[in-house]
């Protein structure tokens, strides 16, 4: 049997990193504006889908996951660490 969700039983595991490192940021980042920063950088995405990745209720592409990490300037591997 196949395993398509992560083991907290969410469509990702990155959603939880995105979400810390949005609020992280020095400005007050919203959804809506990490979704425009994502634009800039060649991910249409809108701020319903930012919401749904953090919550782990979305899949995240290869593709998306690398521009998510190049936004932030962490790498992909970051994104994808266990919180301990």
């Amino acid at each position: 049997m196949y395993k398509n969700k992560a083991e907290n039983g969410t469509n990702n595991i990155c959603g939880t990193k995105i979400k810390q490192l949005r609020k992280s940021l020095p400005q007050k980042t919203s959804q809506r504006k990490l979704a425009d920063m994502l634009t800039l950088q060649g991910l249409d995405l809108d701020k319903n889908a930012i919401q749904r990745i953090e919550s782990g209720e979305r899949y995240v592409t290869d593709i998306e996951l690398k521009i998510i990490a190049r936004t932030f300037h962490i790498s992909c591997d970051e994104l994808l660490q266990d919180e301990e």
